[in-house]
C-alpha cells in the first residue's frame, strides 16, 4: 500500500470514528501532497510524500518554537499533536548514532580537507538519512566535525 493510500484509508477511519483532531490533519496533508502533485506536474513517489509531510512537520516545529516564547502552552500542545500524528507517516527514524555512523563513513570515503566542502558532504549524506532524521541536526553534527578539522 502506497503511503498516499494510507493516508485515504485513515482519512475514512478517522470520518467513520469522528476523530476530528486526526481528521484535519489528515485533510492538511491530503491539501499539501495534492499541491505538491500539482507544481511537480505528476503522481509523487512515497520518497516525495515523505518530503511534503517532513515539511509540514518543520512547520509544526517552528510553530512550537515560536508559542513557547509567547507562552501559548494550548497552542503548543495543539501542534505536538498535529507532529504525532503526522508523524506516523514518516518512516523508522535513525537514532543519533547511526545518523553519526552514516556521517562518518562518507566523511572516511569524501576525505574533506577544508570546511568549504559541506556541500560534497551533505550530498552524500542525504539520501541516507533523508526523512529518517532531522536534516537540521545532520547539518550540525557535519559543521561541528568540518570545524575540527
Amino acid at each position: 500500500m502506497s503511503l498516499v493510500e494510507k493516508i485515504n484509508e485513515d482519512m475514512k477511519v478517522a470520518m467513520k470514528s469522528q476523530d476530528k483532531e486526526k481528521l484535519s490533519v489528515i485533510r492538511m496533508i491530503k491539501s499539501a501532497v495534492q499541491l505538491a502533485k500539482i507544481e511537480l506536474k505528476h503522481e509523487l513517489s512515497d520518497e516525495e510524500v515523505v518530503d511534503v509531510v517532513a515539511k509540514q512537520i518543520k512547520m509544526r516545529k517552528d510553530s512550537i518554537a515560536e508559542f513557547s516564547k509567547a507562552g501559548r502552552d494550548d497552542l503548543v500542545e495543539q501542534n505536538q499533536k498535529e507532529v504525532d500524528i503526522l508523524n506516523t507517516y514518516m518512516p523508522e527514524q535513525l537514532s543519533l548514532e547511526e545518523v553519526t555512523k552514516i556521517i562518518d563513513e562518507v566523511f572516511a570515503s569524501v576525505n574533506p580537507t577544508f570546511p568549504k566542502q559541506m556541500g560534497l558532504i551533505m550530498k552524500e549524506v542525504n539520501p541516507k538519512v533523508r526523512g529518517k532524521f532531522d536534516m537540521g541536526e545532520v547539518s550540525k553534527i557535519i559543521k561541528d566535525k568540518l570545524s575540527n578539522l
